[in-house]
């Protein structure tokens, strides 16, 4: 389960429709706790990311995904590179925050997550994929791993505040 606050929301939302028709892409910060057999992420800040998808990041990809040569258009893929994930790993730290998860774009398409989103996907993470249509986001969902590193729809709750 995934807590999201409005202005998150909205926040992802806004970036997804300024990066149209590229897909955006940024962290989710914040705290995650376990109860029982039930794992609940509660996003505390947003992490802007650039997309930073290049030729080295789809050869990378297309050897996982043991697939000829993959595009190289920021419209249907995304990357954010290594250094920007340790900058964010060590601005959470300092504020006792983790990465919790990862939120992307899927410009006219749907917000279902694709082979290459699975092939780079980590476990206990969540993965917020907004689609956006003609510069307007439409639905947001939220996706995370199975046993078997297969994606499952994951609970989305909204609040007022983080």
């Amino acid at each position: 389960m995934l807590h999201l606050a409005k202005a998150h929301w909205q926040a992802i939302r806004a970036h997804a429709e300024q990066t149209y028709p590229q897909e955006c892409c940024g962290l989710l910060l914040g705290q995650t706790a376990s109860t029982g057999d039930e794992t609940i992420r509660t996003v505390v800040e947003l992490w802007t990311a650039e997309n930073a998808w290049n030729p080295e990041a789809a050869a990378l990809i297309s050897d996982l995904l043991s697939q000829p040569q993959l595009a190289n258009s920021k419209r249907d893929r995304y990357w954010i590179d290594p250094q920007e994930m340790l900058a964010a790993m060590k601005y959470g730290r300092d504020r006792q925050l983790d990465i919790i998860g990862v939120y992307h774009s899927h410009p006219d398409h749907p917000a279902v997550p694709s082979e290459c989103d699975r092939a780079i996907a980590w476990p206990h993470y969540s993965y917020i994929i907004v689609s956006v249509s003609q510069r307007s986001a439409q639905d947001l969902l939220s996706w995370n791993l199975d046993q078997d590193h297969a994606f499952q729809a994951e609970p989305l709750i909204y609040s007022e505040s983080s």
